[in-house]
């Protein structure tokens, strides 16, 4: 019964939360095989862009089970405009203090994590933007990673 009041407690401020940010103009989780994710495998995430004008931040969203086995986490973040124009670049997010207590939102044995990748970024044209995220760790198949998600607000506003 605590359980329950307590999750009920976290979706309500989370809704509330949401509610109080409109500079976010996309936000998406995509979630990772029970059987881990496979160093070969692209998370892929389509933005539109519409305001060129306004300028953005991008940031990258991790969940993790506690049973995962680093403290870290490395990515490939690809950013396609429309036309195939690509940036890409080497992220590293941390999940976790020296002493192994986890960082991050959540209680039992999920952690989310959202972390600024990039701030005041200019989309320079309108339509479609691919933002693709690899992870860099050196396991073949990594474990422990539930979902991944990127959130893209307005910055200034």
């Amino acid at each position: 019964m605590k359980l329950l009041y307590q999750l009920t407690m976290v979706v309500i401020a989370v809704a509330f939360l949401a509610s109080c940010n409109n500079n976010t103009v996309y936000e998406k989780y995509q979630a990772v095989s029970d059987n881990g994710w496979n160093k070969d495998s692209l998370v892929v995430f389509n933005v539109q862009v519409d305001d060129t004008a306004q300028t953005h931040n991008l940031w990258v969203n991790i969940r993790n089970k506690v049973d995962y086995n680093y403290s870290n986490i490395w990515l490939f973040i690809e950013i396609v405009q429309p036309g195939g124009k690509a940036v890409k670049d080497t992220f590293e997010l941390v999940l976790s203090k020296p002493s192994g207590e986890w960082l991050g939102e959540g209680f039992g044995k999920m952690r989310t994590h959202q972390v600024m990748f990039r701030r005041n970024i200019y989309f320079p044209v309108k339509g479609v933007y691919q933002v693709k995220i690899q992870q860099g760790m050196r396991e073949e198949n990594l474990k422990g990673i539930s979902d991944v998600g990127i959130s893209v607000g307005k910055a200034g506003s």
